[in-house]
């Protein structure tokens, strides 16, 4: 029986691979995946401050080991409300800032709520940021440009992902989602 964290990250790297792969939202999570270059933290802090202190450690860590190309944070105890998680990511742009790692990573935010500004809840384009837990993507931007000189114009990747969601519909969308929760690797 896998442990708790266990389990986040086996639905988490469901997610990853039987939404974000197969449905091309990030033309590039394939590759990273397949090259076990995809590192997966569960913080189980209910406090911002620990939550902070984990992400510096996190980014740290990563200068240090350049073979992990990305990783992602999920805090499965934290973030119920989208709103606070909002609130949170701010936090965390500013420490990357203060850190001195402005230039050198960046933050994709997902969350269970996800709703861009201005966007209706229910619209499905919401499910390009909509994840099983609330969670933070690190990403080093050297690799981020990388991908953009190689893939091309990525700007129309988003117009892209949400046509592909509006076809498919939030209620399919959602039932994706919560099929990652019931995911497990092991027999």
């Amino acid at each position: 029986m896998a442990t708790a964290d266990e389990a986040v990250i086996e639905h988490t790297l469901a997610w990853v691979r039987e939404f974000i792969v197969e449905y091309d939202i990030c033309p590039f999570a394939q590759r990273e995946l397949d090259a076990d270059r995809v590192r997966v933290q569960v913080v189980r802090s209910k406090k911002f401050e620990v939550t902070l202190e984990e992400l510096a450690a996190e980014l740290e860590w990563l200068t240090e080991h350049e073979e992990v190309e990305t990783t992602l944070i999920v805090l499965p105890t934290l973030f119920r409300s989208f709103d606070h998680y909002l609130d949170f990511l701010e936090l965390a742009e500013n420490l990357i800032d203060m850190l001195g790692f402005e230039g050198i990573f960046q933050l994709a935010s997902f969350h269970p709520d996800y709703c861009f500004a201005d966007a209706d809840p229910e619209d499905a384009a919401n499910y390009t940021n909509r994840s099983p837990y609330a969670m933070v993507h690190v990403l080093r931007e050297a690799s981020v440009e990388k991908a953009i000189a190689f893939y091309g114009d990525t700007a129309a990747i988003p117009a892209r992902n949400i046509e592909k969601l509006e076809a498919m519909g939030a209620e399919q969308a959602q039932a994706r989602l919560e099929a990652c929760l019931r995911y497990s690797f092991r027999p």
